[in-house]
């Protein structure tokens, strides 16, 4: 028997729920699944990719998880589209590089940050 058989979630620590739902869903386009608040130190929000997979939690209750302090990853299959289009809803996006798994490894990708200060990678996929 293997032990570990999937990835099925990631929290991320947040200060502000409602800027922090709007990155995540609004500009980087994930679904939001379930919205559960108790009050303002105790909100659960969980987004899923289109491709599905692991969800996202955000969360107001940090526990262990410090804002600003997670590096998410996400595949995209347009890079330069990618780029293009969070690049024309306000964010901050680097250049596209083309080095993600070290020199001469061809893969393409770029970050940005979300309102806490947590890094958010865009790679070709």
């Amino acid at each position: 028997m293997q032990t570990i058989s999937k990835f099925i979630q990631f929290i991320v620590g947040v200060t502000d729920m409602p800027k922090a739902k709007e990155f995540y869903a609004d500009k980087l386009g994930l679904k939001i699944m379930t919205d559960f608040r108790q009050e303002d130190s105790r909100w659960w929000v969980s987004l899923a990719t289109p491709g599905g997979g692991a969800t996202i939690v955000l969360s107001t209750y940090y526990g262990e998880q410090k804002p600003g302090t997670m590096s998410l990853y996400f595949g995209t299959s347009d890079i330069a589209l990618a780029h293009k289009e969070l690049s024309g809803k306000g964010l901050n996006v680097t250049e596209i590089k083309d080095d993600l798994y070290g020199p001469g490894s061809g893969v393409a990708w770029f970050t940005c940050k979300d309102p806490d200060g947590s890094v958010i990678y865009l790679a070709q996929s």
